[in-house]
């Protein structure tokens, strides 16, 4: 059975991004084909990236580091739930990131993104991050917007045809961790 991270993508303070993670955790964990967890970017404290070394060579020597990777390695896939900010992700996220590489590679990604614009310019680059990193990020995605699934833009109330869209995206990212299985087993 595949392992699916559901990232908090922000640590900004009264962030948005933890009541959405918490609502696609409560859509995912009512399926039987994948485990799911959330992972908070903001539970590892990250500061801006201090390895000495490329992480593509795996020589962590910060416990920060060392901690982030085993918590990202355990995982086949990944749901990152990020914001919107000035038509990007967020730095916290990006930053997280970063710190690895292997732990990523031949693992799929979907994305949950929130923002004036249903979060569509941060999903397009964490799509080019995430080519880079050799994740297949799948093609379903959940956009939502400030205007319509949030009230007085933080209070979380999605629309309903969203839930659809977290499962079409969580069926996509589950079908191709699952074929990369091959690639991440050799």
């Amino acid at each position: 059975m595949q392992k699916i991270a559901i990232i908090i993508g922000s640590t900004r303070p009264g962030r948005n991004g933890e009541a959405v993670a918490r609502w696609v955790y409560s859509i995912a964990e009512q399926r039987t084909d994948a485990e799911f967890e959330i992972v908070d970017i903001a539970d590892y404290d990250l500061p801006l990236l201090d390895e000495p070394m490329s992480p593509a060579l795996g020589q962590y020597t910060k416990p920060h580091t060392k901690k982030w990777s085993r918590k990202i390695a355990s995982f086949d896939g990944y749901i990152f739930v990020t914001p919107e900010y000035n038509h990007a992700t967020s730095a916290a996220l990006k930053n997280a990131i970063d710190f690895l590489y292997n732990e990523w590679t031949n693992k799929a990604a979907g994305f949950v993104g929130y923002g004036a614009a249903g979060a569509i310019s941060a999903v397009e680059n964490l799509r080019t991050i995430m080519g880079e990193l050799q994740v297949a990020d799948v093609k379903a995605q959940v956009r939502l917007s400030l205007f319509t699934d949030f009230e007085n833009f933080s209070d979380f109330k999605p629309a309903s045809h969203q839930v659809t869209s977290v499962d079409a995206m969580i069926d996509q990212v589950i079908a191709w961790s699952d074929a990369l299985s091959v690639l991440r087993n050799n």
